[in-house]
């Protein structure tokens, strides 16, 4: 490392996001990060870097303490480094997606690494084959199976395959070429929101996206907020400016995808949430994002789920004399909250479906 390069990296804010505090040793492997991060000259945001209200009687309140002090880091954030591991399934921890969507709507940047670039339908042991088709857990046809990731994460993310050192590599590499050519990010550009009666506009997040009969699905759940005088956007309609051209170009359809489901976030005054577990013990990823980025972006948010009771009573471990260890060895949360605490802490979680739950969201918000 050399002084000219520190000195173009020192007004960088790398942010650590990953499962890692569920691990054993997982603390030791953060402090190892950060010393690697800071050696290069980088500053690190880390959660939990500051006083904590952890001794409190009520569990959610310690949450609620962790969740405060990540909004703070992350406003200082410039830089996110997310593990992309899998995390009690297939997919990536739903919290470390939550964070990559907070920090993708505040304009920093997006790296992520994983050991395992194969495609969802490979790597995903829930997938069955019948007839030609690919169908995962649900019995539906693999929703982007042929890609590693989400669209979400694809959308917004540039993925290493390789571990936290190769992202910081690829990192410096991405700040020298950019004072070299003296370029400035590009960003997608914000368009004015949709003509709309304000604070009316909700943008249904959910995996139900993906189902074959989705648009059956989504249009009668449209249909149930125009019916309170609410106007909702899903993910199958187009963004105002957006494009879905078919493509043979697997990347280029999760980007056109994700292009469609973030500029939905930003035009809408409200997000209503699917927070049912998705592949494993996980909030679908492409919802985790779209709540992460709305908090930011200060939204409304709202959740529901089919069973609001703890965590640590859903998912299976081997009790409080093994902390709580699941069967990856990964500890299981224990804050009395029914999701992991990125969602529980910044939004109101009802139990039932959305047919259900619909009118209670609906008295929340006039209230």
């Amino acid at each position: 490392m050399y002084r000219y390069q520190r000195k173009l990296f020192e007004k960088e804010a790398v942010y650590i996001a990953g499962p890692q505090c569920f691990y054993t040793c997982g603390y030791d492997m953060l402090a190892a990060m950060r010393i690697r991060t800071e050696s290069l000259g980088f500053r690190v945001t880390l959660p939990n870097d500051h006083s904590l209200d952890l001794d409190n009687q009520d569990k959610k309140k310690r949450a609620d303490s962790i969740f405060h002090d990540l909004k703070t880091v992350m406003n200082e954030t410039t830089v996110i480094i997310a593990d992309l591991e899998a995390f009690r399934g297939a997919e990536p921890d739903s919290g470390t997606v939550y964070e990559l969507g907070m920090a993708y709507a505040k304009g920093a940047r997006c790296y992520g690494y994983t050991r395992d670039k194969r495609s969802l339908s490979t790597k995903n042991q829930g997938c069955v084959l019948k007839g030609d088709q690919v169908m995962d857990e649900r019995n539906h046809r693999m929703p982007y199976g042929e890609l590693p990731f989400s669209p979400t994460i694809i959308g917004s993310t540039k993925i290493i395959e390789g571990d936290y050192d190769d992202c910081l590599k690829l990192l410096m590499v991405d700040l020298e070429e950019e004072y070299k050519q003296a370029w400035r990010r590009k960003h997608l550009p914000v368009r004015e929101e949709a003509a709309a009666v304000p604070g009316k506009r909700i943008y249904l997040a959910v995996f139900e996206r993906y189902d074959e009969n989705a648009e059956v699905i989504l249009k009668r759940m449209k249909d149930i907020c125009q019916s309170y005088g609410y106007e909702a956007v899903s993910p199958l309609d187009l963004a105002a400016g957006v494009g879905l051209e078919e493509t043979d170009n697997v990347y280029e359809k999760a980007g056109r995808l994700f292009q469609n489901y973030q500029q939905h976030v930003r035009d809408t005054d409200i997000i209503i949430a699917n927070l049912n577990h998705y592949r494993g013990y996980e909030v679908n990823n492409d919802v985790g994002f779209e709540c992460g980025m709305g908090f930011q972006l200060g939204k409304r948010l709202y959740g529901y789920m089919d069973d609001t009771s703890r965590m640590i009573d859903r998912i299976p471990h081997l009790g409080e004399d093994k902390e709580y260890r699941d069967q990856t060895g990964s500890n299981v949360e224990d804050f009395d909250y029914p999701v992991n605490l990125m969602f529980a802490c910044s939004m109101k979680i009802f139990e039932g479906t959305f047919e259900q739950i619909i009118g209670d969201v609906i008295k929340d918000l006039e209230g």
